[in-house]
């Protein structure tokens, strides 16, 4: 990470939280050569950095690997119950959820992925392991096309090219030039659809949410089985649901 000189900026900070960070882009223990090939920091930047959070409870190692610590999970707790937006939208994900019958998902985009701040679903939802603070790449979930959408078409292609856009079935769709005519379809329509393009059998929905401004801010999504929805019937019967969804959501935007 390049971070422009600014006497206020602690670089230490930086270092500690990309090691954080670095265990989710791996899923599992690291070492500390391979926490600073993550990083891109030295070593010795990356030992440092390990055990100053080891002595502060964050990180545990068994000598050769490490791995977070329960007690990391105080971070995204105190994002959850200091924001009030996901708190607010959880009630009405549950409602959108129980009249579907389908999961529903309350995302919002960071840099090149999209993130779950709040998420309902009920007993017959897809079991894709996904929950608050789960995140997909923007390219190819219906959450992150409609982010994408929503910016200046240059600012969109930077980001898309910034991406991996890796094919995680054979119907992601990857190239820039077929992603741009896409958002400029998804801005058309004013909702976007991911058909299996991050798991077979499974398609999602997704309205833009905007602020009193205008602006997209988040988005909202309800994602179902193949076999019980066709993509006539996501349109025909889902996306009013959503567009419902939304206009309860609007008193608190």
């Amino acid at each position: 990470m390049t971070v422009p000189i600014d006497k206020d900026y602690v670089a230490g900070l930086e270092k500690g939280l990309a090691i954080i960070e670095a265990f989710g882009l791996r899923h599992g223990p690291l070492t500390l050569s391979e926490a600073a090939d993550i990083t891109g920091h030295s070593r010795a930047a990356a030992r440092r950095s390990m055990l100053t959070l080891q002595k502060l409870g964050y990180v545990e190692s068994d000598g050769r690997y490490f791995r977070l610590a329960p007690r990391t999970l105080r971070l995204g707790h105190a994002y959850v119950t200091s924001n009030s937006l996901s708190k607010q939208v959880q009630p009405i994900l549950e409602s959108l959820s129980e009249r579907t019958q389908e999961s529903s998902s309350f995302a919002v985009q960071d840099n090149t992925d999209v993130v779950f701040v709040a998420r309902a679903a009920t007993r017959r939802s897809l079991s894709n392991g996904l929950g608050q603070g789960s995140r997909l790449p923007a390219h190819c979930a219906a959450t992150g096309r409609v982010m994408l959408a929503a910016l200046p078409a240059q600012e969109a292609e930077l980001l898309l090219n910034r991406m991996q856009r890796q094919k995680l079935t054979p119907h992601t769709r990857t190239e820039i030039p077929a992603l741009m005519a896409l958002l400029d379809e998804v801005s058309a329509l004013g909702y976007a659809i991911s058909n299996e393009e991050i798991e077979l059998g499974v398609r999602s929905i997704a309205i833009p949410i905007r602020d009193s401004t205008g602006k997209t801010v988040a988005a909202m999504s309800l994602v179902a089985s193949t076999s019980r929805h066709s993509l006539e019937s996501m349109i025909a019967d889902l996306l009013p649901e959503l567009g419902s969804a939304r206009q309860r959501l609007g008193t608190f935007l």
